[in-house]
């Protein structure tokens, strides 16, 4: 019988498509679960989807791919979603769907199936990732295809005695991998409405006032990152793998409250969605990252990359990683990374992570240029002729074409926003609703400072 090779997680809409898929297409069902991080039990997983009626059960570790080949250029981009998302399941999606092509070309699958729905952004990075390396394979979603409720499938999977840990008690969509945790779906689709604490599991409450059993540390914790070409290599003097790292700082600065994100995005298809995140992680080491790239890269480097850092971004949240276009950003990136290596410091306290110190070798920062204490090397002669130079354009341009239009106190009141032609004031008829009365400059008070 031809097969169809599953992405299964092990949830409530993976698990009721196996049955679902081979009653509707008539095809043996593979499932494969990749390890991205998720820390599920995979051997119970596996033996789920036989229980079910999936033919093979594979599991693939994906950890160490995630991480140096998706997680790690992303923060060296600084991919941050509308400035809030680290990205961490839109960041999974294309090595997911790369593996699934791998082992439908390993097993002979005539297709590969996934449990998106039809509304997400998941469907898109699944379906053009797949499509774009492998476009002779069906592509099946089970879940856009059937347009069930999440009711629905509940009583689905009861009546052929599916075996599922969601209910309508419990009604929560949650995905998870090293890099941040997503949780959808129940009370939180109430935009005005406080996430429970109940949706939160790799974070502490930041509240100190709701722990009364000293479950999260009283005191701040110091720690130090160390970077090589943008890259986090070690945690407190200790050389660490990425994926060791992250699963380090997860643990600590969530005790802290860290990384907690609510936030309304603008998906793909078109609608917003409220969403809680988890990341504690990601944020620690964005900011980090952040901080370090403030002194070795040049002003300029840095403007620009905040607009690489946004199309990179939207790049990933709309599945187009396997794009020339990402290449092109990509090369960009590494190419600013070439001197962001040293040491970052971070405070963590509760909900907050702060940089408190940061070095390296290729700094741009002098201290005896920056100083105002002695030891000053700064030229400050040399700043009149830079003034005269920098205001140049402005200067110009005001005595030949704006001053002689508008006269020169008309012109300071346009160039604060008030007054002249356009505000509408020479064509009002009667008392102007809001007047402006300009003060006599020698009534006018200056506050010392």
């Amino acid at each position: 019988m031809p097969t169809v090779v599953l992405a299964y997680s092990g949830g409530l809409d993976t698990s009721v498509a196996i049955r679902w898929i081979k009653e509707q297409y008539n095809l043996d069902v593979i499932t494969v679960t990749i390890d991205v991080g998720n820390a599920r039990d995979l051997p119970a997983i596996a033996a789920r989807a036989k229980s079910i009626g999936a033919v093979k059960a594979l599991i693939v570790d994906g950890r160490t791919d995630f991480v140096r080949y998706f997680v790690w250029p992303a923060l060296q981009a600084g991919a941050i979603y509308e400035g809030e998302y680290p990205l961490a399941t839109a960041l999974a999606r294309p090595l997911i769907a790369r593996l699934l092509v791998e082992v439908a070309r390993a097993e002979g699958a005539i297709a590969v199936a996934h449990g998106c729905t039809g509304k997400g952004n998941d469907q898109v990075r699944f379906d053009v990732s797949i499509n774009t390396l492998a476009p002779d394979l069906k592509i099946i979603a089970p879940v856009r295809e059937w347009s069930m409720t999440r009711d629905h499938e509940i009583a689905y999977a009861t009546e052929h005695h599916i075996p599922i840990q969601v209910t309508n008690a419990s009604p929560y969509s949650v995905d998870q991998n090293l890099w941040g945790r997503s949780v959808e779906c129940g009370i939180l689709e109430d935009p005005w409405a406080e996430p429970p604490e109940e949706v939160y599991a790799w974070t502490s409450n930041p509240d100190l006032s709701k722990h009364n059993n000293g479950s999260q540390p009283q005191e701040p914790s110091y720690i130090e990152i160390t970077f090589q070409q943008g890259i986090p290599v070690g945690l407190n003097g200790e050389e660490m793998d990425g994926v060791a790292l992250i699963e380090t700082l997860n643990k600590l600065a969530g005790s802290y409250g860290i990384g907690r994100i609510d936030h309304i995005e603008n998906r793909l298809v078109g609608i917003k969605s409220r969403e809680v995140y988890e990341a504690p992680s990601a944020v620690v080491l964005h900011n980090a990252h952040r901080s370090l790239e403030s002194m070795t890269l040049s002003r300029d480097q840095a403007r620009f990359k905040e607009v690489v850092a946004a199309e990179y971004s939207r790049l990933i949240y709309d599945g187009q990683w396997y794009s020339a276009l990402h290449q092109d950003l990509a090369a960009y990136v590494r190419s600013t990374q070439r001197f962001v290596s040293g040491v970052v410091r971070m405070k963590l306290t509760h909900g907050h992570c702060i940089v408190v110190g940061r070095k390296s070798e290729h700094s741009l920062y002098n201290h005896s240029l920056a100083t105002y204490d002695s030891g000053d090397q700064f030229d400050h002669n040399a700043a009149l002729g830079f003034i005269k130079l920098w205001g140049l354009p402005l200067t110009t341009q005001a005595q030949v074409q704006l001053l002689p239009e508008l006269g020169r106190g008309q012109f300071a009141e346009r160039a604060c926003g008030v007054g002249g032609r356009n505000s509408g004031e020479g064509d009002h008829k009667g008392p102007h609703p809001t007047p402006h009365r300009s003060r006599p400059y020698k009534d006018t008070k200056v506050a010392k400072g």
